[in-house]
């Protein structure tokens, strides 16, 4: 285990690359060079110095594309905050090992490896109205899950999630970090009911309260009111941060899940985009917060990774545009 104290953890939280300026330079040097007026493929020309930087090189590749989904049950599920049974992450997780979800087809189309990681699903998180989610061993377990996960091969990766649930750890994480109570953050998830979604409300201003000695700590947050598999996520994204491998968030949760590393550190998401806004309530806001504009808006609000595996398609055009276009020089077409 990579992070054996919280102490640990935030040291290598505040101990980040900041990534190749070089590399970023020489992308847009060339982009000024090919055969279009400068700047018109808009944020395409952006992605491609963004994959330069972190991955520090002049030309990015991406040979190895993967797509991290991190499993977990939550034991806030008790005061009603799902329309679903915490059984059906044991068994979207089977979906998954059975080629059956929406993020299997999402995921070859990309042209992405996907790896499924369930993380100790037989035993619901602690009830945050209760008591912490996590202690700190079984947070610091499920960080280093995520961290160890993420190897030093890959070219960019993908984050995605299941849990039923998990909307509301998310939604606390983010009125934790940025204040505005429970209301502004909170959305239906799964699709419940009025009286669904006002049991969610009041269950994160209970944890809210219930927890308020720790939340001027982003870890303190993440521990007490996130979840086992957000906590992977936060891990991995640390994870790609200290190998140097851009990363694609995808959703509401994964975005709440690595939040407190831009509450740690002031450009701790500096090598993150967000694929996408999702119809969740809250995921347009914290984006905001957070200052990372989506790449799409496509009304999704599935989870698992599943618009960070479109967004994987854009990523992979900027990078064709930026390698195989001609110059004006090569292309023997006359400059302004």
């Amino acid at each position: 285990m990579p992070f054996k104290s919280l102490d640990e953890l935030r040291a290598a939280c505040l101990d980040l690359p900041a990534g190749s300026d070089a590399a970023a330079t020489a992308v847009a040097r060339r982009q000024d060079t090919l055969t279009k007026p400068q700047g018109s493929l808009g944020r395409l020309e952006t992605i491609a110095a963004w994959l330069a930087r972190w991955q520090g090189r002049d030309m990015p590749r991406l040979d190895r594309v993967k797509v991290f989904v991190f499993a977990g049950n939550h034991g806030v599920t008790a005061q009603g905050v799902s329309a679903y049974p915490s059984e059906v992450t044991v068994q979207m997780v089977a979906n998954f090992a059975g080629g059956g979800a929406a993020i299997n087809q999402l995921a070859r189309i990309a042209g992405a490896e996907l790896d499924v990681i369930p993380l100790d699903l037989d035993h619901l998180t602690g009830d945050f109205t209760q008591v912490p989610a996590m202690d700190d061993k079984a947070f610091l377990a499920a960080v280093s899950a995520g961290y160890d996960a993420v190897t030093k091969d890959l070219d960019l990766i993908c984050f995605g999630e299941m849990g039923i649930g998990n909307t509301t750890p998310a939604a606390a994480i983010s009125a934790a970090l940025f204040g505005g109570g429970a209301e502004k953050w909170t959305g239906r998830g799964t699709g419940v009911d009025d009286a669904g979604l006002k049991r969610k409300v009041v269950a994160i201003e209970a944890g809210l309260k219930r927890h308020a000695a720790v939340l001027a700590d982003p870890l303190g947050i993440a521990a007490a009111l996130g979840g086992r598999e957000l906590a992977a996520i936060f891990g991995a994204t640390l994870a790609a941060r200290h190998l140097g491998i851009p990363v694609l968030l995808d959703g509401f949760v994964c975005t709440a899940a690595a939040a407190p590393l831009a509450k740690l550190h002031p450009a701790g998401l500096a090598h993150t985009i967000s694929a996408h806004v999702s119809a969740e309530s809250g995921h347009r806001g914290l984006l905001e917060a957070l200052d990372l504009p989506p790449l799409l808006d496509l009304g999704m609000r599935l989870g698992e990774g599943s618009g960070a595996c479109l967004a994987v398609n854009i990523v992979r055009s900027a990078l064709e545009c930026h390698a195989r276009m001609a110059s004006f020089a090569e292309a023997g077409v006359s400059e302004k």
